[in-house]
C-alpha cells in the first residue's frame, strides 16, 4: 500500500514533536513537514503535495477553519483532519462544512490518531452521527435562510402568484385559483418582474424554482 505523506500544523513544537514521534513509528506513514502557521501550511502544501495535513483549529494568524478550507479548494486531493482540545460544536461543524475530512481531539490517545489515520487512507468517515446530524442542520438553516433572502421583497400575496407562475399557470388560471381578477395577476407579475429583475415570466419560472419556492412556502395553493 502506498505511504500516507503528513503534513503536521500546530503552533505548538512540543504537540508536533509528540506527533512525529508516534506516527514516524508507524508503518506505511511518513511526516514529510511541519508547519506552525497557516502561512507556513500552505506553503508547505504547495512544496510538499501531502495526503493528509493534521491541522490545529486555532493558529496564530488564521483560524484553521480558513485554513482548511483554502486547502481543501486549492488542493482537492489532500484530505485535512482537524486537531482541536475542545469539543466545540460549532467549530467541529464549522470546520466539516469546510471540506475537513474529519477531527481529533488532542487528549485522545495515540490509539484514536492512528485509526482516524488509517479511516483516512482508507477513505472512510471520521464523523460520528450527532456530528453529522448537526452538520446537516446547520446545512438545512443556510439554505432556509436563502430561500428567504430570495424572495424578502415579495408580499404574501406575490409569493402565492408566484408559485403558481413557477407551475406553468396562466394568468386566467391564476385567477381562478386565488379568486382575483386577471389584471391583478397581471399587476402582480409586472411588480415582481421589477422587483426581482427578470425579463419575463420564464425567467421568473425558473428564479422561483431555483429558489426552492415551494420549500418557502411549505404549502400548496
Amino acid at each position: 500500500m502506498k505511504t500516507l505523506r503528513i503534513l503536521l500544523v500546530d503552533d505548538h513544537e512540543v504537540v508536533r514533536l509528540g506527533l512525529a514521534t508516534l506516527l514516524e513509528d508507524t508503518p506505511g506513514v511518513s511526516v514529510v513537514g511541519e508547519a506552525g502557521s497557516a502561512r507556513e501550511a500552505l506553503v508547505a502544501c504547495e512544496r510538499l503535495d501531502p495526503d493528509l495535513v493534521i491541522l490545529d483549529i486555532r493558529l496564530p494568524d488564521q483560524p484553521g477553519v480558513a485554513v482548511c478550507r483554502q486547502i481543501v479548494e486549492r488542493w482537492p486531493r489532500i484530505k485535512v483532519i482537524m486537531l482541536t482540545s475542545y469539543a466545540n460544536d460549532d467549530l467541529i461543524t464549522e470546520a466539516i462544512l469546510a471540506g475537513a475530512a474529519g477531527y481529533v481531539l488532542k487528549q485522545v490517545g495515540n490509539e484514536e490518531l492512528l485509526r482516524a489515520i488509517e479511516a483516512i487512507r482508507h477513505g472512510e468517515a471520521l464523523l460520528d452521527p450527532q456530528v453529522t446530524q448537526r452538520v446537516l442542520q446547520r446545512m438545512r438553516q443556510t439554505e432556509r435562510l436563502l430561500d428567504a433572502s430570495a424572495f424578502h421583497d415579495l408580499s404574501e400575496r406575490e409569493l402565492e402568484v408566484l408559485f403558481l407562475v413557477s407551475q406553468g399557470k396562466s394568468n386566467r388560471e391564476i385567477a381562478e385559483t386565488l379568486g382575483l381578477s386577471e389584471k391583478t395577476v397581471r399587476n402582480h407579475v409586472s411588480n415582481m418582474l421589477e422587483k426581482l429583475d427578470k425579463s419575463n415570466r420564464i425567467e421568473l419560472a425558473t428564479y422561483a424554482v431555483k429558489n426552492h419556492i415551494d420549500t418557502y412556502l411549505n404549502t400548496e395553493v
